[in-house]
């Protein structure tokens, strides 16, 4: 689809009562149509992967095509450069999240851009560094566990920042680390067991959310059951 198509598409999906119940979420009301994600996945389906589009996208600075900037993307098409560019631009966790679990996670560059960015001082540009550890957990399924190790040590380290929207995303990449395999799970157990002897609330919540699920009874079956379906291989 060419660029003024699918721009096209977008305003004529526009809902503005779902505009006005963004700010609930917080996600911004300025520069946005109100499309829900379900319409735009669709809208992204039909399109396929392009990269041109998906530069052209982002540069309207549409909250929604933004969000379809991200799904449209092709990773391995994009550059360091992009991806700092971009994050310089976050302005709510829908587009962080949106960039980082559907199209920098399967860059080349996901890993040095996690640590990179988990140290950041700013707000999403921090998450998004947590987020991309999250997605990396979930999704490089080939990774192996060592490569989490440094992840684990980010997450204690950054794990007293009480902004709420870093704060989620420290616990979300402590919990999708934990719930890899029964060897993970003991790390990210004992790293939360670390951050609750912290003098921080945030970090408590942190360490108290992650171990209720890591702990879980859910959690423990499951990953035991895929520890011996690996080995009766």
């Amino acid at each position: 689809m060419h660029f003024s198509e699918v721009i096209a598409e977008l305003h004529s999906m526009a809902d503005p009562a779902a505009v006005r119940g963004l700010s609930r979420f917080g996600l911004p009301t300025e520069n946005a149509l109100g499309i829900s994600a379900p319409n735009l996945r669709a809208l992204a389906k039909r399109i396929g992967r392009d990269q041109g589009l998906s530069l052209k996208l982002w540069a309207t600075g549409v909250h929604e095509a933004r969000v379809l900037a991200a799904l449209v993307g092709e990773p391995d098409q994009v550059s360091k450069r992009q991806m700092a560019r971009w994050a310089r631009d976050f302005d709510s966790w829908g587009v962080c999240d949106a960039c980082c679990a559907v199209l920098f996670v399967y860059t080349p560059h996901a890993m040095e851009m996690a640590f990179k960015w988990s140290r950041d001082k700013r707000e999403y540009v921090k998450r998004a560094g947590f987020v991309l550890m999250a997605s990396m957990a979930v999704h490089q399924k080939s990774l192996a566990d060592n490569k989490f190790v440094p992840m684990l040590r980010a997450i204690r380290e950054q794990s007293a920042d009480e902004r709420g929207f870093v704060k989620k995303a420290v616990n979300w990449a402590l919990r999708q680390i934990g719930k890899r395999n029964l060897h993970l799970n003991s790390l990210a157990i004992e790293t939360a067991i670390e951050i609750h002897s912290l003098k921080s609330p945030a970090a408590r919540w942190v360490a108290s959310d992650a171990l209720r699920e890591l702990r879980s009874d859910a959690v423990q079956r499951r990953l035991k059951a895929k520890l011996a379906r690996r080995n009766s291989r």
